[in-house]
């Protein structure tokens, strides 16, 4: 009789363990299409279970929460996007649950991009579209939220490569993006503008004119000084990046139109530092602006191989501005190598 009972249990518990590997190993669907589902925030575990069953990619709920709890998958189960496919069994189901890999973006802001080329980023995932976006950048309560004493968000947003979880709202996307800027704000750099008696913006907004006139990392502290200067003497920055901030892309020519055009930005008619930053300014070009080298520059002009001369006077500067053209001038004039183009007499 104990025999008989022994083998039935035995015999039992093998038909269990059959039946859940069947369920576990076994795709529900022959078919095999792409699958996005979601995990909405707040989400239990059984909830999420009970998503997956009724689109079909489990049979039983059970022996699939049973596996969960031995695998300690229920505790883990993160909010999101999974994509999937109908063909997977549910073991394997469970594995992505448990890595929680969801579908993210990533959104990539590059040292010196502006909120238009943020904007463009956004726009490539389905985040958020960019007129959208650059209408979120500009909202009063997020500025208020944040503490932001500029009329967007730009250079609050640090240069950096950002994964956005699909489904993310873009207003805690953009929050992530100016906590990593306080982040890297340190009480350090703090400190040391309470020295120079400037606030976060100005540093900032000074940063973001530094990271769009310097190329070389050793000049950025010198570039740093000229406006230093200037700002002490109540001369114009004369900054031609702030000329065109908001009229088009820091990509296109500077011509003499933009030196004259009338924007809070151009620093060519108005002194001081404008409203706010023209652009995303990295770390080096913020501790340029916080620490300036100790030059008498007031000038600088820029070089064909991207650095700059540096001058203390007007008479200085008018002389390097010569000497750069007369360069170009003789550039243009000097026929490439291999051409039958002859020099003018």
């Amino acid at each position: 009789m104990k025999k008989n009972v022994f083998f039935i249990c035995s015999a039992t518990f093998l038909l269990f363990l059959l039946y859940a590997a069947a369920e576990l190993f076994l795709p529900v669907q022959n078919t095999s299409r792409d699958m996005e589902i979601e995990v909405p925030k707040g989400t239990t575990f059984r909830q999420a279970v009970e998503i997956l069953h009724s689109q079909n990619l489990i049979r039983d709920s059970r022996i699939f929460l049973i596996t969960a709890r031995l695998t300690g998958t229920d505790r883990k189960i993160r909010a999101g996007f999974y994509s999937l496919w109908s063909g997977m069994s549910p073991f394997d189901i469970l594995r992505v649950l448990l890595k929680g890999k969801i579908v993210e973006y990533e959104v990539k802001v590059l040292e010196g991009d502006s909120l238009l080329e943020i904007a463009d980023a956004f726009a490539k995932t389905a985040i958020i579209s960019s007129a959208e976006f650059l209408d979120l950048a500009k909202d009063r309560d997020l500025l208020a939220y944040h503490d932001i004493s500029a009329p967007s968000v730009e250079g609050y947003i640090f240069p950096d490569t950002y994964t956005i979880p699909k489904g993310m709202d873009a207003e805690d996307a953009l929050d992530r993006m100016i906590v990593r800027m306080r982040e890297k704000y340190t009480e350090k750099l703090t400190a040391r503008a309470q020295e120079l008696n400037m606030t976060e913006n100005q540093v900032l907004t000074l940063a973001s004119i530094i990271e769009k006139e310097a190329v070389i990392d050793c000049e950025r502290s010198v570039i740093s000084a000229v406006y230093h200067n200037r700002l002490k003497k109540n001369m114009p920055l004369q900054a031609d990046p702030t000329a065109i901030y908001g009229v088009k892309s820091s990509k296109e020519r500077i011509t003499l139109n933009d030196l004259k055009r009338n924007t809070p930005y151009n620093t060519y008619r108005m002194k001081g530092l404008p409203p706010g930053p023209i652009a995303s300014p990295s770390l080096k070009s913020i501790v340029a602006a916080l620490y300036p080298e100790n030059v008498p520059y007031l000038y600088f002009v820029a070089q064909d191989d991207r650095s700059h001369r540096f001058a203390e006077t007007e008479k200085e500067h008018a002389e390097n501005v010569r000497l750069y053209r007369a360069k170009k001038q003789e550039m243009k004039n000097t026929p490439k190598e291999g051409s039958d183009e002859k020099t003018p007499s």
